[in-house]
């Protein structure tokens, strides 16, 4: 468990990085519609801006949710199954899919991002030429750390294939509705103790 909670601990630390993206985001939003309808005075690199942060938000926080468990997964069918039948299929789904798509992600990124750097790329859509090349350099690590936290997950599935249950994840953030529902249950087996 210490291997893969360290590769969790490696996601979970680039993710909450990342993740204040989503502030530099909200205030360059926020500055932009400001000085474009109060000022009548809009900016050239907002919009890029706006972009580029979303971008990495995207791309960036993509292993975090896979080590927390929050990718949209559809899953009808598949939360009926046993724990060792979850497991051994999504051992086998992650080579089948996971693996080949990530992989082909860090090499492609990795090939565009060069590209980019070579040609010092910048953004058609911007008046002020705004330089993507850094922007575009986070395709292959993203890919990258995707592919450590899938080794994780393959850890996690050999676990579970062999005990019948799913090891414990570093736990970050939670849901409000599930920390809603987790209290609802607590008040319920607080009323009713024999209700577990």
């Amino acid at each position: 468990m210490k291997f893969v909670h360290a590769i969790e601990g490696l996601s979970l630390w680039v993710g909450r990085a990342f993740g204040w993206c989503i502030l530099i985001l909200t205030l360059s939003v926020s500055y932009e519609v400001f000085v474009r309808y109060v000022l009548n005075a809009p900016t050239v690199w907002a919009f890029d801006m706006m972009i580029q942060m979303y971008g990495a938000l995207f791309l960036m926080c993509g292993a975090y949710a896979l080590a927390q468990d929050t990718h949209v997964r559809a899953d009808v069918v598949y939360r009926l199954f046993p724990v060792k039948v979850q497991a051994g299929l999504d051992f086998v789904l992650y080579f089948l899919f996971f693996f080949p798509g990530i992989t082909a992600l860090a090499w492609f990124g990795y090939e565009i991002a060069s590209d980019s750097w070579r040609w010092k790329e910048v953004s058609f859509n911007s008046p002020a030429s705004i330089q993507i090349y850094f922007f575009k350099s986070l395709i292959p690590v993203a890919g990258v750390l995707l592919m450590i936290q899938g080794v994780a997950e393959l850890v996690r599935c050999v676990m579970a294939m062999r005990t019948g249950k799913w090891p414990e994840r570093l736990v970050d953030v939670k849901e409000t509705e599930d920390l809603l529902s987790e209290l609802d249950i607590a008040e319920i087996q607080a009323i009713h103790p024999a209700k577990k």
